[in-house]
């Protein structure tokens, strides 16, 4: 295994703009949740002819669908992802909308009749109930509670709270509550390996909501006994969560 230092000054000046994480490719390894998000939202897709995929990142996860709607859109609210997925889904005719965190969603009532979502930041039930047509169809992927939390706990301590968010029962009960009929929900849990330090930075550079005042020097003991435990043989494991939930809007509404 190279140096510590080196290591650490790599990942600390790698590319963490847009959702790909071909970086890890060789230093990290996570389990895929069974039911194979990216085909299923492809099969949603060919069955309507107006879309909105929200907080898209880069575009990376809807790149992978073979035919979009004639009216695609996809949002997002960083601009170096939002500049990232114009580039790569503006040639297949899907238009990338940059929104602001909390504000409503820019689009009439009733504009959409499928709403898709990989990982959103958020879920603002009320705004999806209110772009989808009536009997459209909300269809995501979601982080689950306590997703990669033996590897965010490491650097902030224990978090008893914050392992309670993201449940998929209480999700499942807003997005009801806004008008919403769930139709499924299904849960994983998988396992996320990291092989040497590297890995670990960056992962804590790109997904920044995990250790919100992550810096190499601020947290160079934490990083210091991870490196020591890998070169011992033991890779540093932890697990995210996930949950497939599918919601209709009610033809009636």
């Amino acid at each position: 295994m190279r140096p510590f230092d080196e290591l650490v000054t790599e990942a600390a000046a790698a590319d963490v703009t847009g959702w790909g994480f071909e970086w890890l490719n060789g230093r990290a390894t996570e389990q895929r949740p069974p039911w194979g998000y990216a085909k299923l939202v492809d099969d949603q897709l060919r069955q309507v002819e107006s879309a909105m995929d929200l907080d898209t990142g880069g575009g990376e996860v809807l790149a992978e669908v073979s035919t979009f709607p004639q009216k695609m859109v996809a949002t997002e609210a960083w601009p170096p992802n939002a500049r990232r997925a114009r580039e790569l889904l503006g040639p297949r005719g899907v238009q990338i909308i940059e929104t602001v965190e909390g504000s409503p969603l820019p689009f009439a009532d009733e504009s959409f009749e499928l709403v898709t979502a990989r990982h959103p930041v958020s879920s603002d039930w009320a705004e999806i109930h209110r772009v989808l047509v009536p009997d459209g169809v909300y269809f995501a992927q979601h982080v689950g509670p306590a997703s990669a939390f033996e590897l965010i706990e490491h650097f902030l301590g224990p978090l008893p709270e914050e392992r309670k968010g993201r449940d998929p029962q209480r999700e499942s009960a807003a997005a009801q509550e806004a008008g919403l009929i769930v139709t499924q929900l299904r849960t994983a849990r998988c396992r996320m390996e990291f092989y040497d330090v590297g890995a670990v930075v960056w992962i804590l550079r790109k997904c920044v909501w995990w250790v919100p005042d992550f810096s190499v020097e601020k947290y160079l003991v934490e990083l210091s006994k991870l490196d020591e435990g890998m070169r011992g043989g033991e890779s540093v494991v932890a697990h995210s969560t996930r949950h497939l939930i599918g919601a209709r809007r009610p033809a009636s509404q």
